[in-house]
């Protein structure tokens, strides 16, 4: 029998394509995250669902009786919307697919560092609501990148590939953090300093959040900790949503503590507080961290081939349980 497998959102065509030309393919129509009684259903369905970040994946969908589902081919490297341990207590496989996403997500952080920094957000909006007056000398001035601090709060790949970019292209000087709370060789390459978060905070013109998701993390970009940020300063987040206390954030921008910030991801997607989409100094852009053609595909073949291990009693290469 043909092994079935579920997308639970579209993917790039061609992906599509070849895993149907494998497998007994069930597409998503709606492209829209599963119901309750929709996971119910395709767990004692489906071999493998291949969900992406929108998707829950808990308790209350495993413990259900009847289960056919052997794993989740992740369909991104970010993995806090799925709960790990109740999936090794199922016996149930999870995979992802890392540094694929790398370089395209660490280009959209310096993207946004760079249209905060050069309020390029605003100078867009300025002339398509046909409020713009010309040029002249002190005209909606910026502040340049060039031999400016930034902060790496996270040095994982994407961390570490923001960092090259920062130093390389515009000869920023790299302080960090790390997870372990170890020097990380490649960053200390780039002559990058490692120091505590609070720290980091005070010394960065660009703090850069690269960090993981989850309870440790939550809310660690608070009121009080952006209270410690240079009112010059810019925060730009392209990792999760929920490390930031969206609330506090506005507030600080919106009283003058803090210059910008630029937001590709967001706590409650797709809602965006409302408090920052009325500030003129946030860039907003709706999680396009990965998505271009290239990546996406990537992204796509890998979950493919863990889907191919799987299926022929190989450990997949991005097992992560």
């Amino acid at each position: 029998m043909t092994p079935k497998i579920l997308l639970t959102r579209r993917w790039p065509e061609v992906v599509e394509r070849a895993l149907a030309g494998r497998y007994d393919v069930t597409l998503s129509v709606a492209d829209a995250p599963l119901s309750s009684l929709e996971w119910s259903e395709a767990i004692t369905t489906y071999d493998v669902i291949c969900p992406t970040i929108t998707d829950k994946i808990d308790r209350s969908v495993l413990s259900q009786g009847g289960m056919r589902t052997r794993a989740f081919c992740n369909f991104g490297a970010g993995l806090d919307h799925i709960d790990l341990g109740a999936c090794t207590e199922a016996g149930v496989i999870v995979t992802n697919t890392p540094d694929v996403l790398t370089d395209d997500t660490a280009d959209m952080a310096i993207l946004l560092a760079a249209m905060c920094a050069r309020r390029a957000g605003e100078g867009e909006r300025l002339i398509r609501g046909g409020g713009w007056q010309g040029w002249h000398p002190t005209h909606m001035m910026g502040q340049s990148l060039s031999g400016k601090t930034m902060g790496i709060v996270g040095a994982g790949r994407i961390g570490r590939a923001t960092a090259r970019r920062a130093r390389l292209g515009f000869r920023m000087e790299i302080i960090y953090t790390s997870r372990s709370g170890r020097r990380d060789a490649e960053m200390d390459a780039l002559g990058g300093r490692a120091m505590g978060l609070e720290d980091l905070l005070q010394c960065s013109d660009i703090v850069s959040l690269h960090a993981p998701g989850g309870e440790a993390t939550r809310g660690m970009i608070d009121r009080y900790r952006l209270a410690m940020m240079k009112p010059s300063a810019i925060l730009v987040n392209t990792a999760r949503g929920d490390l930031v206390d969206e609330p506090a954030l506005a507030d600080a921008l919106a009283k003058g503590r803090l210059a910008a910030a630029g937001l590709d991801v967001y706590r409650d997607e797709p809602r965006v507080f409302p408090g920052l989409s009325e500030l003129e100094n946030v860039v907003l852009l709706p999680h396009l961290g990965s998505a271009t053609v290239e990546t996406r595909i990537a992204m796509g073949m890998r979950a493919l081939a863990n889907v191919d291990a799987i299926m022929t009693g190989q450990v997949p290469p991005d097992q992560v349980r």
